[in-house]
């Protein structure tokens, strides 16, 4: 891990949270672009369904462990969690 990283105590607790598992994990906290992550938890949370939030987030994972870009991945999401309707939930049954 790099050495120019603040203390985790100096972190916001999202950010230390952050810090804290890529440690735990070998992942390079350079990897994990917040914003956008949060964005599109955010957009499923509140279009689709609380539960699928998670859910969602480890499929977008999956699809950037599989070389998608991450940035992307996320943006893509937000977009179908916003074009989401009740009506759409219905015929995907």
């Amino acid at each position: 891990m790099s050495t120019d990283l603040p203390p985790i105590e100096a972190l916001p607790p999202i950010e230390a949270w952050v810090q804290h598992v890529c440690a735990e994990l070998d992942v390079h906290p350079g990897l994990v672009d917040l914003r956008p992550l949060l964005d599109m938890t955010r957009d499923v949370a509140h279009q689709v369904d609380r539960p699928a939030a998670p859910v969602t987030a480890f499929i977008a994972g999956i699809a950037v462990a599989s070389g998608g870009d991450a940035r992307v991945v996320a943006e893509r999401v937000s977009e179908l969690a916003h074009a989401w309707t009740s009506e759409q939930q219905e015929v995907d049954r």
